[in-house]
């Protein structure tokens, strides 16, 4: 009997921000350094799809999953 190796389907968090000149930056915080930029939403998209496919290939599945509970702007004097 021959194995089929089957992927289960994972759900990562991803933040997008936009920088002073209006590319929008992606980054998977449960997978360090795994992050792209474009000009476009749908862009940024598809690249950041593509930058989790490549590390989850090079560095393995991330070991602890971290839950996502949100985002808080912080304001310092600085």
């Amino acid at each position: 009997m021959e194995f089929e190796e089957r992927s289960v389907p994972r759900q990562f968090d991803v933040v997008i921000e936009r920088d002073s000149e209006g590319y929008y930056i992606a980054s998977v915080p449960q997978i360090p350094g795994c992050h792209t930029q474009a000009k476009s939403l749908d862009e940024v998209t598809t690249r950041i799809r593509e930058a989790i496919e490549l590390c989850l290939e090079v560095q393995g599945a991330p070991q602890g999953e971290l839950e996502f509970v949100g985002i808080q702007r912080v304001t310092i004097a600085a």
